[in-house]
């Protein structure tokens, strides 16, 4: 009878090896012999059961890392491709023109004459434009929210300060062409060459449309993001560093002001990204800068941005030369702003590492 009983916990016993884990048979065949009982069996059994629910996890868990490091890499691909298929098709503006295509003022799509320089010229004044008017707005209003501003004062701006950058840049256009054009033509344009008419940049006609209005609405489109960036770095320094100033004596301003060096190299890298979001606008900018290829010294004047002759010649781009020349204003616009936001963000990283470290 004790070699039945022994049999049928030995038969139990294999059964276990073929279903959980081959590595314990030679226990199970000691325990065989030896007919150790049912108790120390079911031990066994659940030691099993842990290790290969264990096992299952690290499955998943590689799984899991490997298909979200296929995902980070389809991002560098997708951006590679973008690059060497704007590249390829730039070809035949590269060998007509050469590196002075980006120095060439002409663009004569009948004489097949390409340069690229006044739309340059036209993308950087109006985004430097923009840039000086957003950033002391946008530091005033980072400041107020973070150091002076009631809490229901501040959510309410900081929800307005949301909406303003999730408006969509068309919306922006419409307001430029139908509101502030005509208020710069009849009132502000005029005022300017009364006043400050003896420098050239406020010479020429009151025509409404030109780099500074384009300026001004990039100003409004890019100050939600300096704005955010600039708040959440100011949030960031730590709350003992303002204690210990006021400890020392210092005022509400001269705390502030500390604040603001502190933070000296997260407001520049907001600053250089709210750039490269004003120099990659196409939308608004073309409804309202004029789209006229010359450079004026006049901020009165019309010009052109790379994003808004890409936008209203590539589709009726007549010759091969053409658009190849409108591709390579691509791939320059590309490079710009991928060095730019590449600037801001590594501004930002290094901020937030040594925010960190303190």
């Amino acid at each position: 009878m004790p070699f039945f009983i022994d049999l049928i916990h030995g038969s139990k016993k294999l059964y276990n090896f073929f279903t959980l884990n081959y590595v314990e048979f030679p226990y199970i065949c000691m325990n065989m012999n030896n007919g150790i009982n049912a108790e120390s069996t079911n031990s066994v059994n659940k030691v099993l059961i842990r290790k290969e629910i264990k096992a299952g996890k690290k499955i998943s868990d590689v799984f899991f890392e490997n298909i979200t490091l296929v995902f980070a890499f389809m991002i560098i691909i997708l951006v590679g491709y973008i690059i060497y298929i704007m590249f390829i098709d730039s070809k035949a503006s590269r060998d007509a023109f050469g590196f002075g295509f980006v120095f060439s003022e002409n663009w004569d799509s009948v004489k097949d004459n390409y340069g690229a320089l006044t739309f340059i010229y036209g993308t950087l004044v109006s985004s430097v434009i923009a840039l000086a008017i957003s950033l002391p707005v946008s530091i005033g209003v980072a400041v107020f929210l973070t150091e002076l501003a009631p809490q229901i004062i501040k959510n309410t701006i900081s929800f307005l300060v949301e909406i303003l950058a999730a408006i969509p840049s068309i919306i922006y256009g419409f307001w430029g062409i139908f509101v502030l054009a005509p208020f710069m033509r009849n009132t502000v344009q005029p005022f300017l060459q009364s006043t400050l008419g003896f420098l050239p940049i406020f010479k020429g006609n009151p025509i409404g449309f030109g780099l500074l209005t384009a300026g001004i609405v990039l100003a409004i489109m890019i100050t939600p993001i300096i704005t955010a960036i600039t708040r959440d770095v100011l949030k960031a320094i730590p709350i003992s560093q303002r204690e210990a100033a006021y400890a020392l004596g210092a005022t509400r301003w001269e705390a502030i002001k500390m604040a603001l060096l502190n933070a000296k190299s997260g407001i520049l890298g907001a600053t250089v990204l709210g750039l490269g979001r004003a120099v990659g606008e196409t939308m608004a900018v073309t409804m309202v800068i004029g789209n006229k290829a010359q450079i004026s010294s006049s901020l009165f004047e019309p010009a052109y941005s790379m994003a808004s002759v890409i936008a209203n010649e590539f589709a009726e781009a007549s010759g091969s030369l053409h658009l190849s020349s409108l591709i390579e204003v691509g791939l320059i616009l590309f490079g710009v702003t991928f060095i730019i936001n590449s600037f801001a963000r590594l501004l930002i990283y290094s901020y937030t590492r040594k925010a960190e470290v303190k």
